[in-house]
């Protein structure tokens, strides 16, 4: 009668990969990857099992149902002691790098919720960029030196966009948007003023009604930003559909075209006076734009933002510079 050989003897049985879905297998082997690092590095089961605080033998079922998986033998067995295939090896530096790439992403997200060291994600329009926001960030870091700044500047409904990305925690922006999934609060108010050539008709006024610009060729922001929307409110209210002349992206190369005697251009008031220009307070319609902070409601803040956000609060009324 032959005799039955044992699995030290025999040749190994092949390895047949089990049925899986090309989508699952993230799902189906990660939470495998630190155990078969550890059998890979202690070559044997046991001393393994004893690292991960796990039996040994629901350790020894998952790398064998790992080599299921993956229809591949990834180790060659002498009991409890084991050494890796050239398979197995190759394996290995990939998932080592998955793991110390999961190991470094957590580190990351534990130093910037850090409330000494961490980091916030701000957005703010481009003319607040100059002055203003500096200056909050400045007295903000007096009691909070530590804390790092992501600073992202672009046009409201960009930054509405990247805030319901998840890539910034709040953002100034202006209009103050009415939208179910953002909460907001109002900061302050900025005047904003009609600019004119220095040689314009109006130059030598210091208050006018806008309706008085009616019929001047306008150099404006393009449709999307905020202050266009506001623009063309405003208008509307004095009585009249503005004619534009040229659209942009920045308030000061608007500045510019109105130098240039290219057209007027209703603003908010500048940092540094541009020569060439006259800027003018608007009597009527009242002429701001209400400058307000937003966050994506339900979404839990890390310690430095919530600094951040309660420092802002408090700025209600003054946050201009």
């Amino acid at each position: 009668m032959s005799t039955p050989l044992t699995r030290e003897a025999a040749a190994p049985a092949p390895v047949r990969p089990a049925e899986l879905d090309a989508d699952s297998w993230a799902s189906v082997l990660t939470p495998r990857l630190a155990q078969f690092a550890a059998v890979a590095r202690h070559e044997h089961v046991t001393r393994a099992a004893g690292e991960l605080a796990v039996p040994q033998s629901t350790l020894s079922r998952a790398m064998v149902r790992l080599e299921a998986d993956l229809g591949v033998e990834l180790f060659a067995r002498r009991g409890r002691t084991v050494s890796l295939t050239p398979a197995g090896r190759r394996f290995l530096g990939s998932v080592e790098r998955a793991l110390t790439s999961v190991e470094e992403a957590a580190e990351s997200l534990r130093s910037d919720a850090d409330p000494a060291t961490g980091k916030v994600a701000f957005g703010f329009l481009h003319t607040l960029g100059s002055e203003t926001v500096p200056a909050l960030i400045r007295a903000f870091r007096a009691d909070h030196p530590g804390v790092r700044f992501a600073l992202v500047q672009n046009y409201g409904e960009a930054m509405l966009e990247r805030l319901r990305a998840g890539d910034l925690d709040l953002c100034l922006t202006s209009p103050i948007p009415d939208a179910p999934d953002l909460v907001t609060r109002a900061l302050d108010e900025q005047r904003l003023r009609l600019v004119v050539p220095e040689d314009h008709r109006l130059a030598g006024r210091r208050r006018v009604r806008l309706e008085e610009a009616a019929e001047e060729p306008f150099v404006t922001l393009e449709p999307g930003y905020g202050m266009r929307r506001i623009f063309e409110t405003l208008c509307a209210r004095a009585g009249f559909t503005p004619r534009i002349a040229f659209e942009g992206e920045e308030a000061e190369t608007l500045r510019g075209l109105v130098a240039a005697g290219l057209g007027v251009s209703l603003l908010p008031p500048p940092t540094v006076l541009r020569p060439g220009v006259r800027e003018l307070e608007v009597s009527s319609p009242r002429a701001v734009r209400e400058i307000g902070v937003a966050w994506l409601d339900g979404h839990r803040d890390t310690p430095p933002v919530a600094a951040f956000k309660e420092f802002l609060l408090r700025r209600r009324g003054h946050l201009l510079a």
